[in-house]
């Protein structure tokens, strides 16, 4: 089972390393974590997605309820939320594979950042399957370097 945590928290110090701690006291896996200022600058939100069954999934919930930098926990559900996820990927390609490699971007949506010699940037973004897609589908070309961020969530 599949969790998705929106955590407010107090934006200061010390709270990304309270948080993760949590989890690592516990034993649970963080499978992806962003975190970012809000509207408010005094208030950061963290998005967090777990695995485990629903004891763990609930006790996770239950556990940044407890923490005092936490201002409010939020469980969202996959199928009534927006999740995204971006990628920055080197793509490495030749005369032969250039053009099919364009046409593949232009038919994701996917965003050509920069082009060298040897490589292309692309710069991804959309839901977290789609996004595995798109990098199993530039794999065949060869992936030089890769840099994929954590689901980041918000109820419809």
């Amino acid at each position: 089972m599949k969790g998705i945590f929106s955590v407010l928290v107090e934006n200061r110090d010390g709270v990304l390393s309270a948080v993760s701690g949590l989890f690592a006291r516990r034993g649970f896996n963080i499978d992806t974590l962003a975190v970012g200022e809000t509207e408010n600058h005094d208030m950061s939100r963290m998005t967090i997605t777990s695995t485990g069954d629903q004891r763990t999934i609930d006790q996770i919930e239950k556990q940044l309820n407890k923490n005092i930098d936490v201002i409010k926990v939020r469980r969202l559900n996959e199928a009534r939320s927006i999740c995204l996820e971006m990628v920055l990927a080197k793509v490495s390609y030749n005369s032969e594979t250039r053009t099919p490699l364009i046409e593949l971007c232009q038919m994701t949506g996917a965003k050509i950042m920069k082009v060298t010699a040897k490589y292309l940037l692309i710069e991804y973004h959309s839901d977290p399957e789609s996004v595995d897609d798109f990098i199993r589908l530039v794999q065949r070309y060869g992936i030089i370097e890769l840099q994929r961020t954590g689901t980041i969530a918000m109820e419809k």
